[in-house]
C-alpha cells in the first residue's frame, strides 16, 4: 500500500483549471522534505500501520462535518440533506437531530463542517459551517436529546456571516482550537484573487471567538483573518503543542499540508506547492493532485493523518515539530472510495468517513460509512 516516494523537489506555479474535489485515482507520488527538522523534538517512526476495525456506520447520506460527543456517539453532517444526525458508535444507530434551517445545497456548498461548543457540557450547543442562499455562513444550534428525534436542533443563530460562496472552493472545516478561539477554512470560489486580499474572507483561515467576533491577538486589527493566500481549505487540526496544521486543494500541480503561522501568506494564485519563495510560507508536504484532494485531517500519535478525495486514501505524514520527519505513506488506496473527514477518537483510534454519495464517487452497497481505525 505504500506509494513510490519522491523527496525534496522544487515546485512552480499551475496554470490549468482542474476541478477542486477531483474524482478517480492514481499511482502514488508524495514530496516531503526530510532534512530541515527540529533536533530538539522526537519523531514517530518513519513507517506505521494503519488496521481497520470494524465498520460503524452505513448508508449515510453525503457526509461532510464530524463530530465526536463526550458522552459517547458521533454528529455526522450531511452536506445536501441539510441534516444533522446522531450515530451511535456502538451501534451503528442513526437518529436524525433535525434539519438546520437556511442551507442551500448546491455543487461543493451545503451543511458541511460542525463543531462543538469548548463549553458543549453546561450550553449543548453545535456550531456548524454552511452554504445559504446568499453566502457561506457559521451559526450555532442548540442540541436537545430530550425532545423527539427530528426536532432536537434549536433554530440557528448566525454568529459570523459574509464568507464569499460558489458552486466550487467553499471551505468549510470549523473547529475550536486550544485558545477556546473558532477557527474556519474557506475557499476562493474560484476567484483566485479573493486569496491574495486580506479584506476578503475567501481563500483564507479565519479565527473567531465563540460570539463570531474577530479573536485578540489576530495577526491584522480588527480582522478575522488568521492567515490567507489559500485556495480551498478543507483540513484543521492541532498537534501536542498546539500548533494548527491545514490541508489544501491544489490545482493541477500540488495538493498541501502546511504549517499556519498567524498572518501567513500561502502563495495561493502566485504559488502551487513548494516554491522557494520567501514571501509565502512553503508546505510541510505536498502532493501530486491525483493521489490527495485533501479533505479532512487529524492528528494522533505523532503525525498528521490525512484523508483523500480523488486519491481515495489515507495519508501518514509523521513530523518532527512543524517538519516533516520522514516521507508521507499512504493506506487503504482505493479500498474504500473517497474519504473526507478524518477525526481524533482517542488513543491510536480514528474515525474516518467516506464520501461515494457526494456526486463525485462511484457509491457501493453501504455507502456512505464511517469506519473506527487504529493507527500507529
Amino acid at each position: 500500500m505504500l506509494g513510490a516516494v519522491v523527496l525534496v523537489v522544487a515546485a512552480g506555479c499551475s496554470s490549468g483549471g482542474g476541478s477542486p474535489e477531483r474524482a478517480g485515482a492514481s499511482a502514488s507520488r508524495a514530496e516531503s522534505p526530510t532534512a530541515s527538522v527540529s533536533p530538539t523534538e522526537s519523531a514517530p517512526a518513519a513507517k506505521g500501520t494503519v488496521t481497520v476495525v470494524r465498520t460503524v456506520a452505513t448508508g449515510l447520506d453525503s457526509p461532510w462535518g464530524l463530530a465526536p460527543l463526550p458522552d459517547g456517539g458521533l454528529l455526522v453532517a450531511s452536506r445536501d440533506k441539510g441534516t444533522i444526525t446522531r450515530v451511535d458508535d456502538r451501534t451503528g444507530k442513526k437518529t436524525e437531530l433535525g434539519e438546520v434551517s437556511g442551507v442551500a445545497a448546491d455543487g461543493e456548498g451545503g451543511l458541511l463542517g460542525i463543531a462543538l461548543s469548548p463549553d458543549y457540557a453546561s450550553d449543548h450547543m453545535i456550531y456548524a459551517y454552511f452554504t445559504s442562499a446568499s453566502d457561506n455562513r457559521i451559526a450555532r444550534m442548540i442540541y436537545d436529546a430530550r425532545k423527539p428525534a427530528g426536532e432536537q436542533l434549536g433554530a440557528p443563530d448566525t454568529v459570523f456571516r459574509g464568507i464569499p460562496k460558489g458552486v466550487i472552493h467553499n471551505g468549510g472545516r470549523i473547529a475550536f482550537g486550544p485558545d477556546r478561539m473558532l477557527y474556519a477554512g474557506t475557499g476562493e470560489t474560484g476567484e483566485r484573487g479573493l486569496a491574495q486580499d486580506r479584506k476578503s474572507l475567501g481563500g483564507k483561515i479565519l479565527r473567531l471567538t465563540a460570539e463570531g467576533e474577530p479573536a485578540p491577538g489576530n495577526p491584522f486589527p480588527d480582522s478575522p483573518v488568521y492567515s490567507y493566500g489559500h485556495r480551498n481549505v478543507q483540513g484543521l487540526a492541532w498537534d501536542g503543542k498546539q500548533r494548527l496544521f491545514a490541508s489544501e486543494f491544489g490545482q493541477d500541480t500540488w495538493d498541501e499540508l502546511n504549517a499556519i503561522k498567524p498572518g501567513g501568506n500561502y502563495g495561493w494564485p502566485d504559488a502551487e506547492g513548494r516554491s522557494g519563495d520567501s514571501a509565502y510560507v512553503d508546505p510541510v508536504a505536498q502532493w501530486h493532485t491525483d493521489d490527495a484532494s485533501p479533505s479532512g485531517i487529524a492528528y494522533a500519535g505523532g503525525c498528521v493523518w490525512m484523508a483523500s478525495l480523488k486519491g481515495q486514501r489515507l495519508w501518514r505524514i509523521p513530523l518532527r515539530g512543524t517538519q516533516a520527519s520522514a516521507a508521507p505513506q499512504d493506506f487503504l488506496r482505493g479500498e474504500y472510495g473517497r474519504l473526507r473527514t478524518v477525526v481524533a477518537a482517542g488513543g491510536d483510534r480514528l474515525w474516518v468517513s467516506t464520501s461515494n454519495t457526494d456526486g463525485r464517487g462511484e457509491p457501493k452497497g453501504g455507502d456512505d460509512r464511517i469506519l473506527e481505525v487504529r493507527v500507529r
